[in-house]
């Protein structure tokens, strides 16, 4: 009886254990995203970072704040050269939108069809609209939100060049923890989710640039309306797999039916041409194959973790959805991780070890 009431205390206080960990894990998902996503940066910024300092002998450390400075400085020439267009296409997108009561009035009573219905629902939602004090909690929550969201980019990037000098006495640890003939299986694994996470991470900020640009020329050539804006917002949406594209689609020819259906047309003949040519020739180029998922399981995957998790999550599907392939490959498959085909791209991948 004594040895039975011993076992059971032991399961009950391991399962509440299981519980409270998973509990105190949820609670912090936010810091283990955040964290996740510094790996990813830093397996991303490894292969230069690595070049760097055997072609030039730059410290890394330096490296890494080359890196972040180039970010910045590129960020600002984008910026700079994009900016001023895109405030002129937006200041006439709010040029054309009733600003009083007055002319919301008028252009309800002008307008027919979808818009006149949309204008109507308009002038119902001002009428519910808070009063002076009422706005100002949400404006310190939102401001809140702006400094929290500074906070976690912040410590985003330092987990990232902290990452740079760690993850080798992190992989030691680990070793040190599993029987000694898997050690050899347990470092290469390690290194090759880490490659393929850099490979994809590069990859796709390519990607985002190539699409922006081409979407944006495509546009103006189709007179469509705020081309630049929504060339750019096809590129960024190229973060979500599958569906930010699919709803970058819907908003250009969206746009383009307030002009006519004409330039809706062409909107969507650009973005549908633009699809095909990035699933057929230019992903399996650029990406690699980087992480080698098939098209369902990057569905499957984005929209489970969207689920669970929530809209901001869903950045995080493919780099996990990576890591779960390569162990289960590892693990259950029996796979030789020393022998699978390494993604390269920008730089080969003995690049990526020091």
């Amino acid at each position: 009886m004594g040895g039975t009431a011993r076992r059971a205390a032991t399961a009950t206080l391991v399962g509440l254990s299981i519980v409270v960990a998973a509990l105190a894990l949820w609670k912090i998902k936010a810091v283990i995203a955040l964290t996740f996503l510094g790996f990813v940066i830093a397996s991303a910024m490894r292969p230069s970072v690595e070049w760097l300092h055997r072609a030039a002998r730059i410290p890394r450390s330096l490296g890494v704040l080359l890196h972040y400075v180039g970010t910045l400085g590129l960020i600002a020439l984008t910026l700079w050269l994009v900016v001023p267009q895109a405030l002129n296409q937006v200041e006439q997108a709010i040029g054309n939108v009733p600003t009083t009561s007055t002319q919301l009035r008028e252009q309800t009573q002008k307008s027919h069809g979808i818009k006149r219905e949309i204008l109507q629902a308009i002038q119902k939602r001002l009428k519910k609209l808070p009063s002076a004090g009422e706005i100002v909690h949400p404006v310190v929550s939102v401001t809140k939100t702006a400094f929290e969201v500074l906070i976690g980019i912040f410590f985003m990037f330092a987990v990232g060049a902290y990452w740079i000098f760690e993850r080798d006495n992190a992989i030691a640890l680990v070793q040190s923890l599993v029987p000694r003939r898997h050690r050899r299986v347990t470092r290469d694994t390690w290194l090759l989710i880490d490659q393929k996470l850099g490979g994809f991470v590069r990859g796709e900020l390519l990607l985002i640039a190539f699409v922006a640009a081409i979407l944006s020329f495509a546009f103006w050539l189709d007179h469509e309306p705020y081309w630049l804006l929504l060339g750019i917002t096809g590129g960024v949406f190229e973060i979500v797999p599958i569906v930010g594209p699919l709803v970058a689609g819907i908003l250009a020819i969206g746009v383009g039916l307030t002009a006519d259906w004409q330039t809706a047309l062409g909107a969507g003949i650009a973005v549908l041409v633009l699809r095909q040519l990035e699933d057929l020739f230019i992903a399996p180029r650029v990406l690699g194959h980087a992480v080698g998922l098939s098209p369902f399981v990057v569905l499957f995957s984005v929209t489970a973790i969207g689920i669970l998790f929530g809209g901001f999550y869903v950045l995080l599907a493919i780099p996990i959805t990576a890591v779960l392939s390569t162990l289960v490959d590892v693990v259950l498959r029996g796979t030789d991780p020393a022998e699978e085909d390494v993604p390269a791209l920008l730089f080969p991948a003995k690049d990526a070890e020091p």
